[in-house]
């Protein structure tokens, strides 16, 4: 049985365009020729244009699960109790990304966040220490 198999398999192999399993195949090496720069369109490669774009920044206080009857209840006034005490620090988001963590404040009546710490961008010698440690 397994010779038949093997015959299919090549016989299939074969009419597919494929070389029998048993064929030895060789590597050729290619050279690929150097690309010249090219002059991008509207100032050489310049990045001012990202420098300008505008990007969503979600801020989380904190999170909370409801059930469904209750939810479905709520209305002006209705008050939900998240999982952060208030004084712990909010998550600044861009996309699905937590890139900062910040504290609420009040500017000209509106509220803002003020940033405590940028995600990722630690101290290198506190990295080293740490992994000492």
């Amino acid at each position: 049985m397994e010779e038949t198999a093997q015959a299919v398999e090549e016989k299939t192999d074969q009419q597919a365009g494929s070389p029998p399993a048993d064929a030895k195949q060789q590597a050729q090496s290619v050279e690929f020729s150097e690309a010249a720069e090219t002059e991008v369109a509207g100032g050489g490669g310049s990045i001012d244009i990202l420098l300008d774009m505008k990007v969503p920044v979600a801020i989380v206080l904190g999170q909370t699960e409801v059930p469904v009857q209750r939810f479905l209840r709520l209305g002006p006034g209705s008050v939900l109790k998240l999982d952060k005490p208030i004084e712990e620090p909010v998550d600044l988001y861009l996309k699905d990304a937590k890139f900062a963590t910040g504290s609420v404040v009040v500017v000209d009546g509106r509220f803002a966040v003020k940033i405590q710490q940028i995600i990722g961008l630690e101290d290198p010698a506190n990295v080293s220490d740490e992994a000492a440690a």
